[in-house]
């Protein structure tokens, strides 16, 4: 069962939720970004909706944020993991600005113009990629960041780099720049087996200016950053929220063909699909109570709280939903049905950092006292 929240994020969950279904499966046909629904939510101002209000946003709790993207989950998987995209970063810099550090300029910039976040995170990790160069100013920035989620519908690009500093060697500087920079261009490669409206397309930058007052944080290239902890810790309940929305549609499904029908061992797998499904809920509502509504200094085993979650979330959805396409028997493997494209939709789970085994080893690694990262 879904959890309450704010009664005016349900309304206008109420009001969008269908026309999203109604269109997801023509997106997944046609490979097309989700532009309709960014646009639909982008007037109900939900992409502020995490800022907070003196910051010009919507001051919604970040658990009830969590709870909306599952929302969107039941009706259309790619528009909520886009969508997670762009509030993984809100909620990174909500958690600096209330411990004092850099993040009051975007969550403002947000605010001010419901300005959409894309996020290059996936692949960047502890090395990144692209290079720095110093100029005037500055810096001069060439890069491809690819699985740049809601890329087409973005304003701004927070991303990162690798700087080789004269004194003391590789550094990683995190940034932000408009989409509109010049040098900044977008190759339109997503076509997959699942969550094809996410619009993942890879963002090219060539020789693209950096002012020296947009970068937010300098780390060591190649070594793990408390910046992680933070990242890791309020991101993942955010990704997870949707692909737990997407299996519960998945069940809802499965229960709407069963109902009704002679028991020929279908009640079986309808019970191993429920309890999947509520392992998914279990882990998602644990990842949210990590979090704590942001009111928490992350540390390393929030880090590893949120990352064990995560894989178990994964391994249930995919679960979920692999029994309800059982369950439903060949009316499940037709497009029509819906199910189909979920099922596919729920296999991208498993490839958000960090997969599986990465995972294991980090938290195995932390029980033994070493470093949790060999990159």
């Amino acid at each position: 069962m879904m959890p309450a929240f704010a009664t005016d994020l349900e309304q206008t969950l109420g009001a969008l939720g269908p026309v999203f279904a109604e269109r997801a499966a023509r997106y997944d046909d046609t490979d097309d970004f989700v532009a309709e629904n960014y646009a639909e939510m982008r007037s109900a101002k939900l992409f502020s909706a995490l800022v907070p209000k003196e910051l010009g946003g919507g001051g919604r709790l970040y658990s009830d944020v969590c709870n909306l993207i599952r929302g969107i989950g039941r009706s259309c998987g790619s528009t909520a993991l886009a969508f997670s995209m762009h509030q993984h970063l809100i909620a990174t810099s909500l958690s600096n600005y209330h411990r004092g550090k850099p993040g009051e300029q975007l969550l403002r910039a947000v605010a001010e113009g419901e300005n959409v976040l894309v996020s290059t995170g996936a692949l960047d990790w502890l090395t990144s990629n692209g290079v720095l160069h110093d100029c005037e100013g500055g810096y001069r920035f060439t890069a491809k960041k690819r699985f740049a989620s809601g890329c087409l519908a973005g304003d701004l690009l927070v991303t990162s780099g690798q700087y080789n500093h004269p004194s003391t060697g590789h550094e990683v500087l995190h940034f932000s720049l408009p989409m509109s920079a010049d040098g900044i261009r977008i190759h339109r490669v997503w076509e997959t087996m699942g969550m094809r409206g996410t619009g993942s397309h890879t963002v090219v930058l060539e020789n693209v200016f950096v002012p020296s007052e947009s970068v937010t944080l300098r780390r060591p290239c190649g070594e793990y950053h408390a910046i992680w902890n933070v990242i890791l810790t309020v991101a993942l309940p955010l990704i997870c929220a949707a692909y737990v929305g997407i299996a519960e549609s998945a069940a809802e499904k499965a229960l709407a063909s069963a109902r009704g029908k002679r028991d020929d061992g279908t009640s079986l797998l309808i019970g191993e699909m429920q309890n999947d499904l509520t392992c998914a809920q279990i882990a998602l509502q644990n990842m949210i109570q990590n979090a704590s509504d942001l009111d928490v200094e992350p540390g390393i085993e929030h880090a590893n709280r949120s990352l064990i979650c995560k894989t178990l979330v994964t391994e249930s959805v995919k679960r979920t939903a692999d029994k309800a396409l059982e369950a439903t028997g060949g009316s499940g493997y037709f497009r029509g049905s819906g199910l189909e494209r979920i099922v596919r939709d729920a296999y991208a789970a498993q490839f958000h950092p960090m997969q599986a085994k990465k995972q294991h080893r980090f938290t195995g690694r932390l029980a033994l006292g070493l470093d949790p990262v060999v990159d």
